[in-house]
């Protein structure tokens, strides 16, 4: 049996780091988590982790060693015109939503995936 698990992340500011990524994940604030220096997103379906956020005094330093990645494409095999496509939509909604594109990967002519930077300077990749 899977062991249930939070993925914890610090936060300049949770409640918006938070809504950030309940939008690209599609996931909803956990009910009745109420902290003004944290806030708690999850799966409305209960499959995917809880995400924690908390606030702490201290900015971003350095790179992630871990980071989410965001697969809009679902799993293979892919159409790769249409996958390119689901990445580049994806990765417009969250530009819109605070994020910024930092640059793309190919793997030999295809898009592999986009790296981006979340509003608070966090790495991730769409693919």
């Amino acid at each position: 049996m899977a062991t249930h698990w939070t993925l914890g992340c610090d936060a300049a500011d949770p409640q918006g780091i938070a809504a950030f990524w309940a939008s690209a994940l599609g996931y909803v604030s956990e009910p009745g988590y109420d902290d003004p220096d944290g806030a708690s997103i999850v799966d409305p379906n209960g499959l995917g982790p809880a995400i924690g956020f908390l606030r702490v005094p201290e900015g971003k330093t350095a790179k992630n060693k871990m980071h989410i990645d965001i697969r809009v494409a679902g799993e293979p095999p892919w159409d790769m015109a249409e996958r390119e496509q689901l990445i580049r939509v994806k990765v417009a909604e969250l530009v819109t939503a605070g994020a910024t594109a930092v640059r793309e990967e190919s793997y030999g002519e295809q898009l592999g995936h986009i790296v981006m930077l979340d509003p608070e300077g966090n790495e991730f990749c769409v693919a």
